[in-house]
C-alpha cells in the first residue's frame, strides 16, 4: 500500500515537471493500491502528450473513487483534449465526465459527455461497452426526473449485457433499473430487478455492490410502504458501505434510512442519519444529494427545534431552485433530439423542468402549502392589477368626459354671463361642486377625482379631508367609494395617483418630480408604490415597448 497522500503529492510533482520518470512512478503507486488491472510503465520515447493523456485520464479515475468530483472534473477535462478521433479509450473518458457531472449535479453536462461516449460505443458494436453508456446515460435521465426515458435506455442495456454474457454489468443494470422503476412509482418492478441484482451479487462473491443493491431494495421496500423490511436492509448495508469506505453510498443509504424511520414516526431517531450525510455530501460538492439530506434534516426537527427545521428548509429551497431550471431541461431536450438512432430515438420530448419527487409526505404538504400560498398571492395580485389597470382607462375616460361637460357648460355660461360673473359648476341639485348627494356615479367619481388631482401635491387627499369636503361622514364615503369602484378608497387613491404618474412619465419628467408632484414625499416610496400597484417600476415603465 502506498504512502497516505503519496499518490496526491506525486501528481502534483507530475504537473510541474511532467516527466516520463515521475508518470511511471505515479502509477506504481495505483498499482500498490491495485488501482489499476495492470502495471503500466512508459518507455523514455513516448510522447509527451500520450504520457499526459494516460496520467490526467488515471487521476480523474482517482479523484472520483476517491469522490472528490471537482478535482476528478478537471483532470478528466484535461485528459479529453488529447484525444484524437473516436476510440475506445476516449469513450472511456467521456464516460467517466457523465459520472462527475451527475455527482456535481451538472445534468446539461452529464448528458452532453454521455451521449458522446454512446455514439462511439454503438458505432464500435461492443455490447459490453454499450450497456455500460446506455446505463450511464439512462441514470442521468433518472437524475435529471426523466424516469420514463430512462426506462427505455435501461432495457435496452440489459438486453446488450445479455448479448455480452457478462454477468457483474447485468448485476448493475438491474439495481439501475430498479432505482427507475422507483421513480415511476412501480414499486413491485424495482423490488424485483433489486433482487435479482442482489442474488448476483452474491454469487460474483462481490459484498459492497451488495450492499448497494440493498439499499436499492429498501428504497422499493419503502415504497410499498414495508419499512421494517427496508430498514433491516439499510441496516445491513451501511456497516459494508462504512467499512469499506465508499462514502457516498454511505450518506445515500442514510439519507434512505432516516426516511424509513420519519415514516415510522421516529424523528429523533432519524436526524443523525441525515445529519451525518448531509456533512458527507456538502464535503464531496454533491448538491442534489445535499438538497435530500437538507430535507430531511427539516422533517426531522420540524416538532423539536423549528427554528433550525426552517433553515434547513430555506437552504432546501434554494437548492432545488439552483439545481432544477428550465435551461437542464431544455438541454436534455436537445440531448433527446439528437440522437438520430432507430435504436435510441426517444418517444416523447422532455418535459419542462420536473418537480423533486418527494418520499416524504410531510414535507410534501408543507412545499404544497407554500406554493399553494405563493399561487393564491400572486393571483390576487394578478387580479387587482387588472382591476387597478381598468381603474386607471376609467379614471382617464372619466376626466375626459368632465372636462369635455366643463367646457360646454362654460361656452353656455359665457353666451348668458357678463365677463366679471363668477361661474361655478352645477350639479343635479343646482348646489356647488362639493354636493355629492344624489349625484350619479360618475360624478360622483368624476369629483373624487378632481378632489385628488387638485390637492395631491400638497398631500391634502386623505378621506378625512375628502369627507369634509363632501359633507359627508368617513365610513359613508368609503362605503360608497367601494360600491362605485369595486376596490377600497385607498386603492381608487392610489389609481388616481397613478394615472398622473404614467402621464407625467410620458412627458419625460424625472422620477423625483413625478413623485413629487404625486404627493409622495421621496421616490423609493412612489416607486415601491408604482410597482406594487402595475407590476413594473417607473423606469421600467418609461422604457417599455
Amino acid at each position: 500500500m502506498a504512502q497516505p497522500g503519496a499518490i496526491e503529492k506525486t501528481l502534483d510533482e507530475y504537473n510541474r515537471v511532467q516527466s516520463i520518470e515521475t508518470a511511471n512512478r505515479f502509477f506504481n503507486l495505483l498499482d500498490q493500491e491495485q488501482f489499476t488491472e495492470e502495471k503500466v510503465q512508459f518507455p523514455t520515447q513516448t510522447p509527451a502528450d500520450s504520457v499526459c493523456q494516460q496520467v490526467w485520464y488515471w487521476a480523474a479515475e482517482w479523484f472520483y473513487d476517491k469522490q472528490d468530483y471537482s478535482q476528478s472534473r478537471d483532470y478528466g477535462l484535461k485528459a479529453l483534449k488529447l484525444y484524437h478521433g473516436a476510440s475506445e479509450s476516449k469513450a472511456d473518458c467521456l464516460n467517466l465526465l457523465g459520472c462527475i457531472y451527475v455527482r456535481l449535479g451538472d445534468f446539461k453536462n452529464a448528458a452532453t459527455y454521455a451521449k458522446q461516449c454512446l455514439d462511439i460505443d454503438m458505432a464500435s458494436g461492443d455490447h459490453d461497452r454499450i450497456s455500460s453508456s446506455m446505463n450511464t446515460l439512462a441514470g442521468i435521465y433518472m437524475a435529471g426526473h426523466q424516469a420514463d426515458e430512462a426506462e427505455k435506455l435501461i432495457v435496452q442495456a440489459i438486453e446488450h449485457a445479455d448479448l455480452a454474457n457478462n454477468p457483474a454489468r447485468k448485476a448493475v443494470l438491474l439495481g439501475t433499473a430498479s432505482e427507475i422503476y422507483h421513480s415511476l412509482t412501480q414499486e413491485d418492478k424495482a423490488l424485483d430487478y433489486a433482487e435479482q441484482a442482489y442474488d448476483l451479487e452474491l454469487q460474483l462473491g462481490r459484498a459492497l455492490p451488495a450492499a448497494y443493491r440493498l439499499d436499492q431494495k429498501a428504497s422499493a421496500l419503502m415504497g410499498l410502504k414495508r419499512y421494517q423490511e427496508a430498514e433491516q436492509a439499510l441496516r445491513q448495508a451501511i456497516p459494508v458501505m462504512r467499512e469499506q469506505g465508499d462514502m457516498h453510498s454511505l450518506a445515500i443509504a442514510s439519507n434512505h434510512l432516516g426516511t424509513c424511520l420519519i415514516w415510522q414516526k421516529r424523528n429523533d431517531e432519524a436526524y443523525p442519519y441525515y445529519r451525518e450525510a448531509c456533512n458527507l455530501f456538502v464535503k464531496m460538492g454533491d448538491p442534489v444529494n445535499e438538497m435530500y439530506s437538507r430535507r430531511g434534516l427539516c422533517l426531522s426537527m420540524w416538532e423539536s427545534n423549528p427554528d433550525s427545521a426552517r433553515s434547513e428548509l430555506n437552504r432546501f429551497n434554494f437548492l432545488k431552485d439552483s439545481l432544477y431550471t428550465s435551461e437542464s431541461a431544455e438541454a436534455l431536450a436537445r440531448m433527446n433530439a439528437e440522437f438520430g438512432n432507430d435504436q435510441l430515438t426517444l418517444a416523447n420530448k422532455l418535459e419542462r423542468q420536473a418537480r423533486i419527487r418527494d418520499r416524504n409526505l410531510a414535507v410534501v404538504l408543507l412545499l404544497l402549502l407554500g406554493m399553494t400560498t405563493w399561487w393564491f398571492i400572486n393571483r390576487q395580485r394578478k387580479r387587482q392589477r387588472q382591476t387597478i389597470n381598468k381603474l386607471l382607462h376609467e379614471i382617464e375616460r372619466l376626466k375626459a368626459e368632465s372636462e369635455a361637460a366643463r367646457a360646454a357648460i362654460e361656452a353656455r355660461q359665457a353666451d348668458v354671463a357678463p365677463d366679471d360673473t363668477p361661474i361655478l359648476p352645477i350639479d343635479d341639485e343646482g348646489g356647488n361642486a362639493a354636493t355629492v348627494v344624489g349625484v350619479t356615479e360618475n360624478e360622483f367619481l368624476t369629483r373624487v377625482i378632481d378632489f385628488v388631482n387638485e390637492r395631491m401635491e400638497d398631500n391634502s387627499f386623505g378621506l378625512e379631508e375628502m369627507a369634509s369636503h363632501f359633507s359627508m361622514s368617513v365610513s359613508t364615503l368609503r362605503r360608497r367609494l367601494q360600491d362605485a369602484t369595486g376596490v377600497s378608497p385607498k386603492s381608487y387613491i392610489q389609481a388616481i395617483q397613478m394615472q398622473r404618474a404614467c402621464n407625467l412619465l410620458d412627458d419625460g419628467l424625472q422620477i423625483a418630480d413625478v413623485a413629487m408632484r404625486c404627493g409622495f414625499s421621496e421616490p423609493g416610496s412612489f416607486t415601491r408604490t408604482f410597482k406594487r400597484v402595475l407590476g413594473i417600476t417607473p423606469s421600467q415603465y418609461r422604457t417599455r415597448a
